[in-house]
């Protein structure tokens, strides 16, 4: 896989944000380039949910800067991202089982028309031919608009999720374990769709547990530990080991190498009686 690196889309810098005493961010330092997959990863606490929460306004940060296309932001809240450009799915997927495929897609942005110039009512037939064209178009997904989400199945359902942050025509997306509790169908599902966001232009932060799903779908991947940026590494240069390996330890890449290095030279000084303790 090969990513646009003209220019981040965007970049974190020195990044912070506490929650009382706790430092769930400290100094985090990422960039997202254009088209390109980036993904995060770590352990339970080290960040990630936080991160994205700040990175959409949901959190302000204590510290640091957020630049979209080079420009230094203040991000407001998930409306204001979503003007910037950024949609997100959250792990939760908050569809409403009894509303349409449609409906959920236009959640709190249904579009109405007015009868008689004044009565404002759900323009039904906009929303549903609008709803088939993002799934067909964007997606390749032929799912009746007007189907209760309840019917569908685990990877239908996700689909409709990043459907939803399509709406808005972001040219960033954010998914937080997108693949979380899918059958292997639905996972394989999944990674056709974060594979068609990136070919159709979309440059995608994917947050995953499932390392080895991270590294058949991402182009680079950041580390997080205890709220830092471990290291950034190009994914065909790492493997899951190397990623494990990280999330445990809070090094680098490779810096385990360098102390064991060290020990065996030090280990070679004693057993020669060169040293001088």
């Amino acid at each position: 896989m090969t990513a646009d690196t003209t220019h981040p889309r965007i970049e974190v810098e020195n990044v912070q944000k506490r929650f009382g005493t706790v430092e769930a961010l400290s100094g985090v330092n990422l960039d997202l380039k254009g088209n390109e997959i980036l993904g995060l990863v770590g352990d339970n606490g080290a960040g990630k949910s936080t991160f994205v929460k700040t990175l959409v306004g949901i959190h302000q940060p204590d510290a640091g800067e957020i630049r979209f296309d080079g420009d230094p932001v203040t991000i407001n809240g998930p409306k204001h991202a979503r003007k910037l450009g950024i949609g997100t799915v959250y792990q939760d997927l908050a569809l409403v089982d009894e509303l349409s495929v449609a409906e959920n897609l236009f959640l709190g942005r249904t579009p109405v028309k007015k009868v008689g110039g004044i009565l404002p009512l759900i323009d039904a037939e906009r929303m549903n031919s609008e709803a088939k064209r993002i799934l067909s178009e964007r997606l390749n997904i032929h799912v009746d608009p007007e189907t209760p989400v309840e019917y569908l199945s685990g990877g239908e359902r996700q689909a409709i999720a990043i459907a939803r942050a399509l709406v808005s025509d972001p040219d960033i997306v954010l998914l937080d374990e997108p693949t979380s509790a899918l059958s292997k169908a639905a996972v394989e599902h999944v990674e056709d769709l974060v594979m068609q966001l990136k070919e159709s232009g979309h440059s995608v932060i994917l947050i995953d547990h499932n390392l080895e799903e991270v590294r058949s779908m991402t182009d680079r991947i950041a580390v997080l530990f205890q709220g830092r940026v471990v290291d950034i590494v190009d994914t065909d240069e790492v493997s899951r080991d190397d990623l494990v390996s990280m999330m445990v330890s809070g090094q680098p890449l490779g810096a385990g190498d360098s102390t064991a290095h060290s020990i065996d030279q030090q280990s070679e000084t004693d057993s020669t009686g060169s040293s001088t303790a």
